[in-house]
């Protein structure tokens, strides 16, 4: 089975937009939305949600009015500020601020307070018109995404092995932090799609420091390349110095954005257009390797 990771080293780039594109062109592979914490493959593709499971995410403590005897002792050892004296002299737990450590709930000499696991966060098997996609949902301010997209990979690779489906494709997330590095970890194709401007040079340039820490190929696209032929020429430049493939430079085209006004990926819209060509460009080049 082949995993290949689109990464962004920004948000914006058109990761997305490529990822489900690519998709269109392969038509036999399981897809995998790793951007959990802020999730849109499914705008695209309208997925019918087949299967719903719960994720549990970091700890939340709270404290019991009735026990609490206003020792104040949590209040000294929270070290993250996040207990608060209310109006009425009691005692509060500020959700957002609480970093679920537990502490509280082992200071507190009357057992007062206790803590649960948070049960916002959902993963879901879906059926798109691309094939099967696993895809999830994180509550807002909700920790733990990094383990998330570890949970909708595996997933994503066992139904992929079910069905004998060859590749895994995954909309991976922007930047290099944890889910990141999650979505990166025992793939084996990234497929880094770079904007032309300093900013996305720049994220690129983060991303790819991370990627080298994981034994996995690396290939390039630049999105948008004729919107400043400038700063393009920098980024083969930088590609040329680093031994990243190129595999494409894709134009700018009102007609990706028709299409997914559509809700159509580009492929579907128009197969014939130079933003198509360049995509299946794209995967041609990746399964030849």
């Amino acid at each position: 089975m082949h995993e290949i990771t689109v990464l962004s080293g920004k948000g914006g780039t058109g990761k997305t937009s490529i990822t489900a594109a690519l998709a269109a062109v392969a038509k036999d592979v399981v897809l995998c939305d790793s951007d959990v914490d802020a999730a849109d493959l499914h705008l695209l593709l309208k997925p019918e949600i087949k299967e719903t499971h719960n994720f549990e995410s970091s700890w939340l403590a709270k404290i019991h009015k009735d026990k609490c005897t206003l020792c104040n002792i949590c209040v000294d050892h929270c070290r993250y500020g996040a207990i608060h004296e209310m109006k009425d002299g009691s005692l509060e737990i500020n959700p957002f601020q609480c970093e679920g450590c537990r502490l509280c709930e082992r200071v507190c000499p009357e057992e007062a307070i206790s803590s649960s696991r948070n049960n916002n966060n959902y993963w879901y098997v879906s059926d798109t018109r691309l094939g099967k996609m696993v895809h999830a949902k994180m509550g807002a301010g909700e920790e733990n995404s990094g383990k998330l997209v570890t949970k909708v990979r595996e997933a994503a690779k066992n139904i992929a092995k079910e069905n004998n489906t060859p590749v895994v494709l995954i909309d991976g997330p922007p930047g290099i932090g944890c889910p990141v590095i999650s979505a990166l970890t025992g793939t084996q194709t990234v497929l880094m799609v770079i904007e032309p401007t300093k900013s996305g040079l720049h994220d690129a340039a983060r991303l790819f420091e991370l990627i080298k820490s994981f034994n996995a190929k690396v290939y390039a696209s630049i999105n948008k390349f004729d919107i400043n032929i400038e700063t393009t020429g920098e980024i083969e430049d930088w590609l040329n110095e680093n031994s990243i493939p190129l595999l494409a430079k894709i134009p700018f085209d009102t007609q990706m954005v028709e299409a997914m006004i559509n809700e159509k990926t580009i492929i579907e819209y128009n197969p014939d257009s130079m933003i198509s060509k360049a995509i299946k460009n794209i995967w041609d080049k990746i399964n030849q390797n």
